[in-house]
Order: structure tokens, then sequence, then C-alpha cells
């Protein structure tokens, strides 16, 4: 691990190797499902979009390529890799292993934002449903860590308080679902809740991979404030970084990206858990190297989760983040068992 992480062509490597299975993992998607696609069909389409020729499909298996099944297939990467990144930085902030965005409350503060714009048309004209989720992730991570704060500060303090954040934006979203929607709403609303990349909209993918990029831009610029905080507010603070400034800046881009993703595809979990502890095991603890790296396995990770959803019963669709917790279920009781025994 520690020759990867300090050889630049590897890792340069390691990052080519993982935009590549990406491509490819798309390019695969796009041809798993009913309608008979191929690699030799994907790539026609491509082709006679670039050059304006005719691909000889139908209109119909065009439009499930462009449509349906690529839009998906990117929303699933753009979601998985800000995901990834969110965690990454949570758990280095916080120094806490178990640290996410979901653990911590914010995906169920942004659903509740989302949910409240949608079906109680709170500030529906002004913010919209993106808005909404912004200001529950902010309310609801601001409570959190008030909640920890006066609990004594530490921690496992803040894990707690937002896991009892969690249940309480939960419940209160729930309230709103089964007061303000009638049974259709009901149900398309509990769907989205348990994640769902379906039918997405080409606006709804670039604004979730602008925002994941910027997101990680900025996270990249403060690597090595986040190198720091791995050891402590303390010593971040004795090599000179404004600690407070810093420590709001990648919280709230945090909060940002999380919101953007629950505002279009709902609360998915365990992704931002598990995967940043897979990629220090690759790379090792620097966040210059590592947050690439826990972008594009989260991106990886997200499109074959989302294939495995929309085909392990099919003609019917599995919600993204039934299938992300039964995967991260496991990966997060290994977690905790490799903490135990330090």
């Amino acid at each position: 691990m520690i020759g990867l992480e300090r050889s630049p062509a590897r890792i340069a490597l390691l990052w080519l190797a993982g935009l590549a299975l990406i491509v490819v993992s798309i390019a695969g998607a796009l041809t798993i499902g009913p309608s008979g696609l191929g690699l030799s069909d994907v790539w026609a389409s491509f082709q006679a979009k670039i050059t304006g020729g005719d691909s000889g499909l139908s209109s119909i298996r065009e439009g499930i390529i462009w449509n349906l099944r690529l839009p998906q297939s990117l929303l699933a990467a753009a979601c998985g890799a800000g995901l990834a990144v969110c965690g990454a930085v949570l758990q280095s902030l916080l120094r806490n292993p178990l640290a996410d965005p979901f653990v911590l409350g914010v995906s169920s503060g942004a659903s509740l934002g989302a949910v409240s714009v949608v079906l109680l048309g709170v500030g529906a004209g002004v913010i919209g449903m993106a808005g909404g989720a912004f200001l529950g992730a902010v309310v609801a991570f601001a409570l959190v860590l008030l909640l920890a704060a006066l609990a004594g500060g530490t921690t496992d303090r803040v894990v707690l308080a937002g896991i009892a954040g969690t249940q309480l934006f939960s419940a209160l979203t729930s309230f709103v679902v089964y007061t303000a929607a009638d049974a259709e709403q009901t149900r398309g609303v509990l769907f989205w809740l348990l994640g769902s990349l379906a039918n997405p909209t080409w606006t709804e993918v670039s604004t979730c991979a602008a925002v994941t990029a910027a997101g990680l831009i900025v996270c990249l610029l403060c690597a090595s404030a986040l190198d720091a905080f791995t050891f402590g507010n303390d010593a971040a603070a004795s090599l000179g970084i404004h600690v407070g400034r810093t420590r709001i800046l990648l919280l709230g881009v945090t909060a940002l990206i999380t919101a953007v993703i629950v505002s279009v595809a709902g609360a998915i979990g365990f992704v931002g858990l598990v995967l940043p502890h897979a990629a220090r095991a690759l790379v090792g603890m620097r966040h210059r190297i590592m947050m690439p790296t826990v972008a594009l396995i989260g991106a990886l990770f997200l499109i074959w989760v989302d294939v495995l959803a929309r085909t392990v019963i099919a003609p019917e669709e599995l919600p993204v983040g039934v299938v992300t917790a039964i995967v991260g279920v496991p990966a997060f009781i290994a977690v905790l068992i490799r903490q135990g025994r330090r």
C-alpha cells in the first residue's frame, strides 16, 4: 500500500484503469435488459450521434439508450462518486470511521426538506426541491452537531446524535408523507425515499455531476487540511489551518452534495460509509490521492448496484437503497469488528 501511495505512475495507472472500468461498465449496463441491445448496437448509436449518420436501430431502441439507460447509468456514477466523497470527508473531519451522510442524519434531513417542498408546497416557488433538500440537510446536521456538543462533543457522541437525528427526521418525513399524500403519491415518494435512479432527466444528471465534480475539486484543494484533521483539531491548528472556517466549508460542501443527490435519487445509504475504507486500503490515507480514488470506486460501485436493482426481479425494479443496504450491512459489520480489535 505504501509503495502504491508514493508512486505517481502507479497512482495514475490506477486512476486510468478506474476511468476505463467506468466507461466499460456504462457500456455494459446499456446492454443489460429485455431490449436485446448489444455492444455493437451501442457503438453504432454513439457513432451515429457523433457523425450524424444512421445507426440502423429503431427509434424505440435509440430511446432506450439515450433517454433511459445512459442517463440512469451516468446518474448512478455521479451519485456514487458524490456519496463516497462525502463519507470520506466526514470520516476525516469527525475522526470517526463510521461517519457518513446517512448515519449522521444529513440524508434524512435532506429527505424531509425535499418531501416538504413536494407535498406541502413549502417554498416550492422559491427554493425548489433541491433547495428544500439542501436546507433540510443543513438543519439536520446543525442539530446533530448541537446535540453532540451538549452531550460532550466526542466523536462517538456525534455518531449517537446522528442516529437520533436520523430517526427524528425519518419519522417526520413519514408523518408528512402519510398525512399530506394520497395513495399514489405515497407509493411514489416511499419508493424514491428508498433510493431510485429510474427515469432521470438530463438536467438532473448534469446538475448532480456538476455539483459532485465541484465538491471533489474543493475537497482536493483542502486535501492537506483533511490530512491534518485526521490527527485532530489541535494538530490542524498547529499547522496553520483555520479550523473553524475549513470545517464549515467542508461540511457545507458535503451537505450540498448530499442534498442534490437526495433531491434527485432519494436517500441511498452505506455508500459513503463503506467505500472510503476500501479506498484507504488501496492507496493509503493521504486525501490528495484517496479522494479521486474513492470517487472512482463509488461511481463504479453504484453503476453495478443500479444494474442489479433493475434486473434482479425484472421487470420490476428494486430501490437502489435496498441493494446498497444488503451489500453494505455486512461491510459495515466488518468495519465495526475491525475497529473493535484496535
